[in-house]
């Protein structure tokens, strides 16, 4: 992946280096030129050097004289999905991401990513995986191979595609494989941060240890599972019901083989012939507003389902996102083996 460094210039380069540069990136060429303190000044193409040429700039002079001094940009945080979309179908490739001082940050390049989303992701990788024993013996469960790399490292890989790029893993059992083999996330273009659970604090309950979360809302996801989840989609919809929370939810498809008769009183009220029920079963994977984290108790074990009751009973909007998509809770032998055949035919 290029570092986005590779897409930024000094207002003071001169144009036959930054045509140079342009002939390096190939396919991506387009540079941005920041000041002596990195703030962004402009943009410039091969199209803009070719018309300062034609109009008279000579090649030595400074990449001010020719450059797209209003260029599009994203704000880190920008809480204006909308905004990224629009960007994305109007072509505008590549986009430099700028902090509350207008310095660039990174880079969005959407061809090797989907979305830019406004999120701190938390993976919850603690647990000892027993179910899966003897296999997790020695290596934690979410460093299990899943056709050629971890499980974790599909849904950490999954997630950057949306854009995501600020991280942090809940640690327990065998913590330290997964911290040495991840880091600090620098090789994918991603910051890691480390929760350890020095006790067991159920499936969200490490979220109140973490103070400094960069992002109004938070999702949280287990590392067992295999999904090609649209995140950007689950997002969306979360933003548009304005809720507190969302779960992604699993369909299940119940067929009975018989009439099924309601009765009032021992009398029959109707029948339905061999129907069909739907059942939701809870996914694993949640988006919430950060203001929610308040109701978590310090260090103290609570589980998704506990924070979701609580805040029921304080009249806050619960959401449900039936997911139509591929899921697998990657728990039992079985579903490993499963795994192993799935990763070869499902599109992530």
């Amino acid at each position: 992946m290029r570092d986005y460094k590779e897409h930024l210039i000094s207002s003071t380069t001169v144009i036959k280096d930054a045509l140079i540069k342009l002939d390096i990136l190939a396919s991506d060429a387009i540079l941005f030129i920041v000041d002596e303190n990195n703030i962004l000044i402009g943009s410039l193409t091969d199209g803009d050097i070719r018309r300062g040429l034609i109009k008279g700039v000579a090649i030595d002079s400074f990449v001010t004289d020719v450059i797209q001094d209003n260029p599009k940009f994203i704000k880190y945080g920008d809480r204006d999905i909308s905004k990224i979309i629009s960007y994305r179908e109007s072509n505008f490739t590549i986009l430099p991401v700028l902090n509350n001082k207008n310095q660039v940050i990174s880079i969005i390049n959407f061809r090797n990513k989907r979305s830019y989303l406004p999120l701190d992701a938390v993976i919850m990788a603690g647990g000892k995986g027993t179910r899966l024993l003897p296999l997790t013996i020695d290596v934690p469960k979410p460093l299990l191979k899943v056709g050629e790399k971890p499980i974790m490292e599909h849904n950490l890989d999954r997630l950057s595609l949306y854009g995501i790029d600020n991280y942090w893993f809940s640690l327990n059992y065998l913590g330290e494989q997964i911290e040495e083999y991840f880091k600090n996330g620098k090789e994918k273009n991603i910051k890691i941060n480390y929760v350890w659970e020095n006790k067991p604090l159920g499936t969200i309950g490490a979220l109140s240890k973490i103070k400094n979360f960069q992002n109004d809302n938070i999702l949280l996801t287990n590392s067992d599972i295999l999904t090609n989840l649209d995140y950007e989609h689950f997002f969306l919809d979360f933003i548009r019901q304005d809720a507190d929370f969302s779960v992604v939810t699993i369909p299940y498809h119940v067929d009975i083989p018989y009439a099924v008769l309601e009765t009032l009183n021992n009398n029959i009220t109707s029948f339905k012939e061999k129907p069909t029920y739907t059942y939701y079963s809870n996914g694993g994977i949640y988006l919430m507003k950060k203001s929610v984290l308040k109701f978590l108790p310090e260090d103290s074990f609570f589980n998704a389902t506990d924070l979701m009751e609580l805040l029921i009973k304080k009249g806050k909007k619960i959401i449900s996102y039936p997911l139509s998509g591929y899921w697998l809770d990657v728990g039992k032998h079985e579903d490993y083996e499963k795994a192993q055949k799935d990763i070869k035919q499902i599109k992530f």
